[in-house]
């Protein structure tokens, strides 16, 4: 009988005690406002089952930023990387970007997706340059303040949070392009701020709603809260319900993905702690 209290007590203080902090979590902690940002991911898919929660909150139309994804590959492993590629474009919509054409899937011979296979960071770091900063080469030149396209550019870090090699290779490809943005500016700021998904071990990793202590104690730890314009650490938390909540993010994943949602989908969309928590770190890119 006290083991049925107490499992009693534990679902309705779980939920509630989760509930409580995601309202806190989205109101008093440090937000991105009015930022062009940018979504790196490997594949189709990732933007759900990685970066929901941040897409989520990201895109409120309250917070005035303008969030895009860019995606390095189709995902076509299987041979299904024109339908991944739609699947993508759908569950960017629903986790609330505001075009189809905020979506952009490269699909290069170098960059296909593969569990054994690093991405050439150079090549990534070279896409990137073409994508946000065509100009580059002339600001140099001209001694002017460096630039880009987006203010803010989102992606794995050097875990890559399943380990896969391509999601490691953004890590570092991301890194590169940043660090080139700043060659050979001595005493400019970079033009873009880096964010990296962290990484947490595999008992956190399928916890769930119950990643939220470990998680803000990490932040509370590890995140610099100096600078206000560029915060050190971001926490993004899903709802239980309502637009920004673990249902659009799973509605992402089961209505978008059809073609992924094979049976063990399930057991990460409902156990995961990244459909329900993101915290990301500001990375300190050295200069060339």
């Amino acid at each position: 009988m006290d083991w049925y209290l107490a499992t009693g007590v534990l679902a309705v203080v779980i939920p509630s005690l989760y509930i409580y902090t995601a309202s806190v979590v989205s109101t008093r902690f440090p937000m991105l406002r009015d930022k062009r940002i940018c979504i790196l991911i490997a594949h189709p898919d990732d933007e759900a089952m990685f970066f929901a929660p941040a897409v989520l909150a990201l895109t409120r139309p309250e917070t005035g930023n303008h969030v895009k994804i860019l995606c390095l590959s189709s995902g076509d492993a299987d041979g299904l990387g024109e339908t991944r590629k739609k699947e993508l474009a759908k569950s960017g919509l629903i986790l609330g970007l505001r075009n189809p054409t905020d979506v952009f899937v490269v699909d290069k011979p170098e960059f296909q997706d593969s569990m054994t296979t690093m991405w050439d960071k150079e090549k990534i770091s070279a896409l990137l340059c073409s994508a946000f900063a065509p100009n580059l080469a002339k600001s140099r030149a001209a001694d002017k303040a460096p630039s880009a396209s987006i203010d803010v550019l989102i992606t794995f870090d050097a875990g890559g949070v399943s380990g896969h090699p391509n999601h490691i290779s953004l890590y570092h490809g991301a890194k590169e392009f940043v660090s080139t943005l700043m060659a050979d500016k001595p005493g400019w700021k970079p033009p873009v701020d880096l964010y990296t998904l962290t990484t947490v071990g595999m008992p956190r990793k399928y916890s769930g709603v119950m990643d939220m202590l470990p998680t803000l104690a990490s932040w509370a730890i590890g995140a610099d809260k100096k600078d206000k314009k560029h915060p050190g650490g971001l926490i993004f938390m899903n709802g239980l319900a309502g637009k920004s909540s673990i249902v659009t993010a799973w509605k992402a994943m089961v209505s978008a993905h059809k073609s992924q949602m094979v049976w063990f989908r399930y057991g990460w969309i409902t156990l995961s702690r990244y459909m329900y928590i993101n915290d990301l770190r500001l990375e300190k890119v050295k200069r060339r």
